[in-house]
C-alpha cells in the first residue's frame, strides 16, 4: 500500500496522461476517464492483490479486475503502465494503427492487465461473476472486482447478472458503479432515470455500500469494508459518487466531455491545472 499523498500524485499524472493520449489522436473519452482516475489508482496501488510481473489471463491466486465501461480505457491504461504492467512510453501509441492500446480494451492484443474485451456495455458483470465462480471451483480465495458506468445500468443484462449472483450466492465479487449522473447524451435522469439505485440493488439482495470516488481515505476504507463482507453469502456493490471530468474545472459535471477530445488550447488549459508529478511519457 502507498500513502494517500503518493496516490494523489499518481492520479494527477494519470489525468495528464488521459488528456494527452486523447488529444494526440483526437479520439477517446476524457470525461469518465478523469472521473475514475482516483478509484483506479487506489485499486491498483492499495486494494488489489496482484503481481504485474506475473500477469495471467486465468488470474489464479490474484485478484481480478474487469473494466466493464471499456470506453474509459485511457485511465486504465495509464494506471496499468504506471504500476508496472507495460512500459509507460507505450501510452504514446493509444488508439493508433497496430497498437496494443485499442480504444476499447481487448485481450486479442495480449496487453498485460486485460483479460476480456469491453466497451459493449452491460457485459462486465456477467464476466466478473463467471470469473468469481471459477475461483470458487478452484478453491481460490482471491476476489473479483468490476467497474461500471451508471448509464450502463440501463442495460438489461446487468440486472440479469445481478439476479443470478444473488441467487447463486456469489460472495467473492465486488462491483463498483461510477455514479456521476452523466452519460453521452445528457444527464442519466433525463436519458433513462435509474430511480433509487440503493433500493434497487438491495431488492436484488446485494450488499450496498457508498463512497466518495475522489476521497482516497473514503475509497480505501470502503473497499476494506467491502472485502470484510465477502464470503458472507451475498455479492457486494459500491455506489461511487464521482464527477465526470474531475480535475479540470471546465470539464467537471459536463456530459459533453464524455467522448470529446480537447483542442490544443483546451489541452493547454487543462494541463495547466494538473502538475506533472511523475513525468510525462
Amino acid at each position: 500500500m502507498v500513502s494517500t499523498t503518493e496516490m494523489q500524485a499518481l492520479a494527477t499524472q494519470v489525468r495528464r496522461d488521459i488528456l494527452r493520449m486523447v488529444h494526440a489522436v483526437q479520439s477517446g473519452h476524457v470525461g469518465g476517464s478523469l472521473g475514475c482516475a482516483d478509484f483506479i489508482t487506489a485499486l491498483y496501488t492499495s486494494v488489489l492483490k496482484h503481481d504485474p510481473a506475473n500477469f495471467s489471463i486465468e488470474g489464479h491466486g490474484q485478484d481480478m479486475f474487469f473494466l466493464s465501461n471499456g470506453h474509459i480505457s485511457a485511465a486504465w491504461y495509464s494506471v496499468l503502465a504506471r504500476t508496472g504492467y507495460f512500459p509507460v512510453k507505450e501510452l504514446a501509441t493509444f488508439r493508433k494503427l497496430n497498437t496494443r492500446l485499442q480504444g476499447h480494451p481487448t485481450p486479442a492484443e495480449h496487453l498485460p492487465g486485460v483479460r476480456v474485451a469491453s466497451g459493449s456495455l452491460g457485459q462486465g458483470l456477467s464476466v466478473g461473476i463467471g470469473a468469481a465462480l471459477a475461483k470458487r471451483l478452484n478453491n481460490d480465495p482471491t476476489l473479483v472486482y468490476t467497474l461500471h458506468g451508471d448509464g450502463e445500468l440501463q442495460e438489461g443484462q446487468i440486472w440479469e447478472a445481478a439476479m443470478f449472483a444473488a441467487g447463486r450466492k456469489v460472495d467473492n465479487i465486488i462491483a463498483t458503479i461510477d455514479y456521476n449522473g452523466k452519460q453521452i447524451d445528457g444527464p442519466v435522469d433525463v436519458v433513462m432515470p435509474l430511480g433509487n439505485l440503493r433500493a434497487k440493488w438491495e431488492a436484488f439482495d446485494w450488499i450496498v455500500l457508498e463512497m466518495d470516488g475522489h476521497n482516497f481515505d473514503d475509497i480505501l476504507s470502503t473497499m476494506e469494508k467491502a472485502k470484510e463482507m465477502t464470503g458472507k453469502g451475498k455479492p457486494i456493490v459500491i455506489l461511487m459518487h464521482s464527477h465526470m471530468g474531475q480535475g479540470v474545472d471546465f470539464m467537471v459535471d459536463k456530459h459533453q466531455w464524455h467522448g470529446s477530445p480537447p483542442s490544443n488550447k483546451e489541452l493547454e488549459m487543462a494541463l495547466g491545472q494538473l502538475d506533472e508529478t511523475l513525468g510525462d511519457y
